[in-house]
C-alpha cells in the first residue's frame, strides 16, 4: 500500500510541531514558544481512523531570503512537492498578518487540496477568532487547539475526505513482484553495497559519501527460479544540511518502500554502534509490521570487545525488537551475505503464514489456562476463541468479554505465547481484541407499575430504618 502524505506548513510558532506530536502520539518534534525552532522536516506515521498516512512537520516560512531560514523554505517546498494534502496552520490568537497572506498565495498555486487550520482557539471565541481568515479565500477554516486536541476530530474528517484512495496491490501484483525486500538504514551504512552484493552485479551507485542514493530503487530479479524485488532506499537523515537541500524527499520514499516490502533488512554500521536514530527508525519499521532482519554491517572489522558492546547495545536500546533476526555481515567482502536469502524466506513464510481457527483457539485456551487475565471490577476477563485477521504481519483476532480492559502486559504475554507455539520468527504479531456489543447497554430498563410500587415501598422502608437508627443513637 502506498501511504498518502500530509504536510504541515505555516509561519513560525503557529503550533505545527504541537499538532504533529498530537497526531503521531509522540514527542518527536521539539516544541517551545520560540519562532523558527523547526528547521528540518520531521516525519511520522499516523494511524487515526481507517486510513494510515505519513505526516510531515516543516519549518516556519519567513520573509528572510538569506541564511538558515532560506534553507528551511527549500525544505518546505520539497515537502509540498511530495504532499497529497496540505494543512495550512495559522495563529487564531494573533490574527492574520502579511506572512499568512504570502503563504496562502503560494499554496493557491498548488494543484493539491489545502485545508486552512486556525490553531490556539482554547479560551477564546472560535467564530470571532477565525472570521478574519476568511479573507484568505481558502474555504472554511477548521478551528482547533492542538495542545489539548480540541477540534482535531473535525480536522481529521476533513483530511479523510481529501485523501486519495489508498492503492492496494492485488494478489496477482504481489505474486509478480515475488518477495519484496527493502534495505533501509541511516546514510552511508552500506545499503547500496549490500544490494549489489545480493544481486551479484553493480546495479546501484556506490560512493563513499552520504546521500548518493536520492530515491528508492526497485530492482526485480530471479534467483534459483524464485522471484524477488530488492528495494534500495535513500538514507534516513538525522538533520538538514545546507549542501543537500536539493535532495528528493527521501525519508518519505523510504517509509513508503517499507510499507510495500514483505521483509525489511535494516542495516547498521557496526563500527559506529547503535544510535538513538537507529532505535527511532526501527520503531517506525515496527509500526509498519514488517518482518525484520537487523544486519550489522562491517562486522568482520570489529574486535571481541566491540562485538560485545554491540550485543549490549542491542539489549538496552532495542528491547522491543526481541523477535527480529540479528545477522552480522560484511556487505563489502560478502561474509554472512550468502545466508541472507535463507533467512529472508524463513521470515517471509512466518509473515504470510495461514493459521487455522481451531489451532489459534486451542493456543488461546492453553495461554489462559497457564496465566488467566486479571480481575477487573471484581469480574474475570473471559477470552473465548481466536481466528486469523490478516497476514504481513500475522494478525490474531481474539474474542471475549471486557477485552477493552486487557492490560498491555497481558497482551505482550499473549503475543509471546502465540509466537512461541506457532514458531514464528522475525515477524511481529498483532492481536486485535473484540467484545460483543450489548444492544441494551444504553437502553434504560423501564419498570412496570408493580415494580415501581415495590421500589417505592423499599425506599420508604429504608428511610424509616435510618430514622429509627438515628433515634436509637441519640437515646444511647
Amino acid at each position: 500500500m502506498t501511504l498518502p502524505v500530509i504536510a504541515l506548513v505555516g509561519r513560525p510558532n503557529v503550533g505545527k510541531s504541537t499538532l504533529f506530536n498530537y497526531l503521531t502520539r509522540t514527542r518527536d518534534a521539539l516544541v517551545a514558544d520560540y519562532p523558527g525552532l523547526t528547521r528540518d522536516r520531521k516525519y511520522g506515521r499516523v494511524k487515526r481512523g481507517e486510513t494510515p498516512y505519513l505526516l510531515v512537520d516543516t519549518g516556519g516560512i519567513t520573509d528572510d531570503v538569506d541564511g538558515i531560514d532560506s534553507v528551511a523554505r527549500r525544505q518546505v517546498q520539497l515537502a509540498l512537492e511530495e504532499a497529497d494534502v496540505v494543512l495550512f496552520l495559522v495563529d487564531a490568537r494573533e490574527g492574520m498578518n502579511s506572512a499568512d497572506e504570502a503563504i496562502s498565495t503560494m499554496l493557491r498555486k498548488l494543484d493539491k487540496p489545502v485545508i486552512l487550520v486556525t490553531n490556539k482557539i482554547d479560551g477564546i471565541n472560535a467564530e470571532i477568532a477565525t472570521a478574519d481568515f476568511h479573507r484568505l479565500a481558502m474555504g472554511n477554516p477548521v478551528a482547533i487547539a492542538a495542545a489539548n486536541g480540541r477540534g482535531v476530530n473535525e480536522l481529521l474528517q476533513r483530511v479523510s475526505a481529501e485523501l486519495p484512495e489508498a492503492t492496494e496491490e492485488t494478489d496477482a501484483e504481489l505474486h509478480d513482484q515475488g518477495v519484496a525486500i527493502a534495505v533501509v538504514g541511516r546514510p552511508n551504512v552500506g545499503k547500496s553495497t549490500l544490494v549489489n552484493r545480493l544481486l551479484g552485479e553493480e546495479r546501484v551507485v556506490v560512493f563513499d559519501e552520504p546521500g548518493s542514493t536520492r530515491d528508492s530503487v526497485y530492482i526485480p530479479f530471479e534467483r534459483n527460479g524464485k522471484k524477488y524485488t530488492l528495494i534500495d532506499t535513500a538514507g534516513m537523515r538525522r538533520r538538514a544540511k545546507v549542501t543537500l537541500v536539493v535532495e528528493k524527499f527521501s525519508i518519505i520514499k523510504a517509509l513508503q518502500s517499507v510499507e510495500k516490502a514483505n521483509v525489511v533488512i535494516y542495516l547498521i554500521d557496526a563500527s559506529e554502534g547503535i544510535t538513538d536514530q537507529d532505535a527511532h527508525l526501527l520503531g517506525m519499521v515496527l509500526d509498519a509490521g514488517r518482518a525484520l532482519i537487523i544486519g550489522f554491517n562491517k562486522w568482520d572489522g570489529l574486535d571481541f570487545d566491540q562485538r560485545a558492546l554491540i550485543k549490549r547495545q542491542t539489549e538496552v536500546k532495542l528491547p522491543f525488537l526481541d523477535f527480529a533476526e540479528k545477522h552480522p555481515i560484511s556487505a563489502l567482502h560478502g561474509s554472512g551475505v550468502g545466508t541472507l536469502f535463507d533467512v529472508v524466506h524463513k521470515l517471509y513464510d512466518a509473515a504470510m503464514v495461514d493459521m487455522s481457527t481451531s489451532i489459534l483457539t486451542q493456543i488461546l485456551k492453553d495461554a489462559v489456562a497457564g496465566h488467566q487475565p486479571p480481575m477487573v471490577n471484581g469480574r474475570r476477563i473471559k477470552l473465548k476463541h481466536a481466528h486469523q485477521g490478516g497476514r504481513n504481519p500475522p494478525i490474531v483476532v481474539v474474542h471475549g468479554n471486557q477485552t477493552d480492559l486487557i492490560s498491555a502486559a497481558y497482551e505482550r504475554y499473549l503475543i509471546n505465547y502465540f509466537r512461541t507455539k506457532l514458531k514464528l520468527e522475525g515477524t511481529p504479531i498483532r492481536i486485535v481484541f473484540k467484545s460483543p456489543k450489548n444492544p441494551f447497554k444504553e437502553v434504560k430498563n423501564k419498570l412496570s407499575d408493580r415494580q415501581l410500587h415495590k421500589k417505592k415501598r423499599l425506599m420508604e422502608h429504608h428511610k424509616q430504618k435510618k430514622i429509627s437508627l438515628k433515634k436509637k443513637n441519640r437515646g444511647a
